[in-house]
């Protein structure tokens, strides 16, 4: 593992200079520390702010690029994937047109500084269904932490090792990731979701997601919380209507990353994985 960290900063260095894309999740936060430390005022951060990203965490993250020692060297932009042709209506490749965007904003930034853009994709998500990917590799993006072999568990274990407070964070994902495929993207719809999902975290919950289906909320929880949140139901369910739920329900088959992809046949999942033309 070591090793690894050693190869990625050896990548970090032959960039030069690098612009991080950082959501402030365990990953890119990893990232951002390692690339701070390798090429200090050589690397830069860039967080793409748009409704498709929970409120809670744009504050976190100036706070943890701060902390970072990254100063105005993090740049906080507005995206609007809302706005870009076909993202609102939540096609299959919704992903490759969000990625599409933040390269959108991050590119100018790196070209001015004559920068690579880096992205904070692991090998574990190689394995996953992530157009996303395949959109950032065509407009150039790097991904240093594949290319140093470095996996899920072994980012949270590095990111322990050096002192960063995100090693243990939960799971993140665009709010977009909340809706089912075809189902329409608004922004009443993405603030409903957030709030229903920071709700949740001031009972006490950590790792969630709030699918919407419409009338019905569908919560998903590790599977060590799911008792908890029958015992703790009424509040839960006053939350949810509050919120415009008729019903609220929980999948006893708890947090699962990309539970939505489920239901799409073998072929699609193949097409949409990295790699693949999206």
């Amino acid at each position: 593992m070591m090793a690894k960290l050693e190869a990625l900063r050896e990548t970090l260095r032959g960039y030069e200079r690098v612009v991080i894309a950082f959501s402030g999740g365990v990953d890119s936060a990893f990232l951002l520390k390692v690339a701070a430390d390798t090429l200090g005022e050589h690397c830069h951060a860039v967080t793409a702010v748009s409704e498709t990203m929970a409120r809670s965490e744009i504050a976190d993250t100036v706070a943890l690029a701060a902390e970072l020692g990254l100063g105005a060297r993090h740049h906080v932009v507005e995206s609007h994937e809302l706005e870009r042709p076909g993202f609102a209506a939540n096609p299959t490749h919704r992903c490759a047109l969000c990625k599409t965007e933040l390269m959108d904003v991050a590119q100018p930034i790196a070209s001015e500084l004559g920068a690579a853009v880096a992205l904070g994709t692991n090998v574990d998500d190689l394995g996953d269904v992530r157009p996303g990917i395949t959109a950032a590799l065509a407009r150039g993006a790097k991904m240093p932490l594949v290319d140093a072999g470095l996996t899920k568990p072994e980012v949270r274990a590095l990111s322990r090792e050096l002192g960063l407070r995100t090693w243990d964070k939960p799971q993140l994902a665009c709010l977009s990731s909340r809706f089912p495929y075809g189902t329409q993207i608004t922004s009443d719809r993405l603030r409903r979701v957030d709030a229903f999902e920071d709700g949740l975290r001031a009972l006490g919950f950590r790792q969630l997601r709030v699918r919407f289906h419409d009338t019905i909320a569908r919560l998903e929880l590790d599977s060590a919380e799911l008792a908890e949140i029958v015992e703790r139901r009424e509040a839960v369910v006053a939350l949810g209507k509050q919120l415009g739920f008729t019903y609220v329900a929980v999948d006893l088959a708890g947090f699962r990353s990309g539970s939505l992809n489920e239901v799409l046949p073998a072929e699609a999942l193949i097409q949409l994985r990295p790699g693949r033309a999206s």
